[in-house]
């Protein structure tokens, strides 16, 4: 190998490599380093390999935009199965390499000044170096098997960051439900990566694509969408997509911070990549591809529903990523696959935005996150407002912001496919304004509805925490231009085209799949228009409930309509699931721990015990200590073996 490709396979390697260093040093560190030293190496490592991504990504548009693969050793070899440990560096895996540490890095030196009192500063900033490790070797693995380690590896560190305050139970209960909620979803990921390799010899990107790309089973053969389905339930998992999404709320039990790590950089991007990544495999399985549509969509209305009513600002804006994510699935659905990386990247801007910023209000509220208890907080904390006004607008779908071009662009797809499921996706778009404004204007306007302690407590945050909120406005409002809808000129979607290169595989197996979006420019402005008149109708809604009309959301325990009760309670999906799956299967457990466990395995090995027991008792008076009772017991034993012998050998 020449050093140049020497010394960029080492530069590859240093990417997910000095997130690691960072976790074992903090790690080992903990409560020893100083927190300056902590936070150095933790931010420090991240920063690192997001300058490393910008200097491959500079160099693989430099020569070519040509992908390769960057092999390390051959991992696994059993017979006919060699899996390497290696990289893959296309489109898709430099985006979300930037992607991945650029708003990484923001959220560890947010982390910096956020968690700068907690005890366990080394411990946090350790799983959270890991959780960067994980994601990058999951986008940067030239394979299935590591796309599935770093998938396991962001579970793992979901599980432990949801309960990193782990002296609390309900935050315990929160990692375990994540936990146990992914591992549903995983396992139809290893059953897709085994028939995956069944089918097409092998599990790594290129082979299977290329076979994927010439493969003579036809469209929607059964074999391919079973492998699809089994993918997508993977994503139903790791994505929190309905019926697997309960846990996605709940993880906001773990620190702020991890909250925008899971949302916006890593964790729920995983299961968008993972079907972005199989793109050719999807294209020949349509009936999957409905079916991710409907999910989509179903997820998208469901989860908006239930962020009208919540008062806790984390579980809103936990909410409105479920929601969010079902846009992306729905896009995914109707074959859009630029159109949800768009979005994929938009959200990743503001709704990193949105948490952290949420971490800022918390902050200043000595940790109240009920907005029913806030109220003009826009003059205590004007950056955190400003930019979380940033962050609504663009969220919402306001022009310029970045959710606009996104969304809108997602939306016009959907019109083209079905205009039921595009009418349902504006109504998504409805919601999402109201209850986003409702949230801004609770939390920021009217009067100061909190206690005196904590209003004597209100102040802006440090800079630690402000800077990556501002440099985070300003992609909120800048980086829709990455994608310029066609209405303002061809070859202005700078994303669709840089992307244009990892569908050539699925423009071989299915050409009509990836054909490009076709809407006259009338039609674009009036659904462009269509669009920005919702979410503005929604926000002069919320504004004159809310600021005009100064209400307030009923306090707890208070009787609520039977609708809205309905909703507050998200539809007792929880209260089901423990109805119908959790008490059955803890009854289940019961009856095989009484019967199975106690009655048969205990009762096979204490009864091998007594045996053995009373046999040594029995057998213990054998030992008298008389010389010609043991010369006896000799005679006859030789006796007794030759007449064996004589006899019978």
């Amino acid at each position: 190998m020449p050093f140049n490709n020497q010394a960029m396979a080492l530069l590859c390697l240093l990417i997910p490599l000095l997130p690691l260093i960072g976790f074992i040093v903090n790690g080992l560190g903990n409560r020893k380093l100083a927190k300056g030293m902590v936070s150095l190496i933790g931010c420090g490592t991240v920063l690192a390999s997001f300058l490393i991504s910008i200097y491959l990504f500079v160099d693989f548009t430099a020569n070519g935009s040509r992908p390769y693969t960057v092999d390390f050793y051959n991992w696994i070899s059993v017979g006919e199965m060699q899996i390497g440990f290696a990289f893959l560096i296309d489109q898709l895996t430099l985006l979300m390499m930037l992607m991945v540490t650029g708003i990484g890095f923001f959220i560890h030196l947010y982390s910096a000044g956020y968690m700068s009192h907690d005890e366990n500063f080394g411990k946090f900033f350790a799983f959270i170096n890991l959780f960067m490790f994980s994601m990058l070797i999951l986008v940067m693995g030239s394979n299935y098997v590591m796309m599935f380690v770093g998938w396991e590896g962001v579970g793992l560190c979901s599980y432990l960051l949801i309960g990193f305050w782990n002296k609390n139970t309900n935050y315990n209960n929160a990692a375990k439900k994540a936990f146990v909620m992914n591992r549903i979803g995983d396992l139809g990921f290893l059953l897709a990566i085994f028939l995956i390799f069944i089918t097409f010899g092998s599990v790594s990107y290129p082979q299977v694509f290329t076979e994927a790309a010439r493969y003579t089973g036809g469209i929607d053969s059964t074999v391919m969408i079973t492998i699809t389905m089994l993918l997508f339930i993977g994503a139903m998992g790791k994505s929190a997509q309905v019926p697997l999404f309960t846990w996605l709320p709940d993880a906001m039990a773990g620190p702020t911070p991890v909250s925008a790590l899971i949302h916006a950089a890593t964790m729920v991007t995983a299961g968008i990549y993972m079907v972005l990544r199989s793109n050719v495999l999807y294209v020949l399985a349509p009936t999957t591809l409905e079916f991710i549509a409907i999910v989509g969509i179903v997820t998208a209305l469901l989860a908006a529903t239930i962020g009208l009513a919540q008062n806790d600002i984390k579980k809103v804006l936990a909410y409105s990523t479920v929601s969010q994510l079902g846009y992306m699935f729905l896009a995914l659905g109707v074959m859009a696959f630029s159109s949800s990386i768009f979005h994929v990247l938009t959200h990743a801007f503001f709704k990193a935005l949105l948490f952290l910023g949420a971490g800022s209000v918390i902050h200043a509220m000595s940790n109240e996150q009920d907005i029913r208890n806030m109220g003009g907080l826009r003059k205590y904390l004007p950056i955190t407002f400003i930019t979380f006004l940033i962050g609504t607008l663009a969220i919402a779908g306001i022009p310029p912001f970045a959710g606009f071009f996104s969304k809108d662009e997602l939306l016009a797809h959907v019109w083209q496919h079905s205009k039921l499921l595009w009418g349902l996706g504006v109504l998504v778009s409805f919601m999402t304004s109201f209850y986003m404004f409702r949230l801004v204007f609770l939390t920021f306007y009217g009067t100061f509805r909190g206690t005196e302690a904590q209003k004597s407590h209100l102040h802006e945050s440090p800079m630690s925490m402000t800077l990556p909120l501002i440099v985070l406005a300003v992609l909120s409002t800048i980086g829709g231009f990455l994608g310029m809808p066609p209405v303002f000129g061809e070859n202005l979607h700078v994303l669709q085209n840089y992307l244009a290169p990892i569908y050539s595989f699925a423009s071989l197996a299915n050409p009509a799949a990836v054909a490009p979006m076709h809407l006259d420019h009338a039609t674009e402005w009036i659904l462009m228009g269509v669009s920005v008149a919702v979410a503005l109708v929604a926000a002069g809604i919320a504004y004159t409930m809310y600021v005009s009309k100064k209400q307030v959301p009923a306090a707890e325990g208070e009787r609520l309509a039977p609708v809205h009760n309905l909703v507050y309670n998200k539809y007792y999906i929880d209260e089901l699931y423990n109805a119908i799956i959790v008490r059955p299967v803890m009854w289940l457990s019961s009856v095989f721990h009484k019967v199975f466990d106690v009655v048969i395995v205990d009762g096979i090995v204490n009864g091998v015990a007594k045996f053995v027991m009373l046999s040594s008792r029995t057998l213990r008076f054998a030992q008298s200590g008389v010389i010609g009772f043991y010369i006896l017991v000799m005679v006859l034993s030789i006796a007794l073996i030759l007449f064996l012998n004589f006899f019978i050998g």
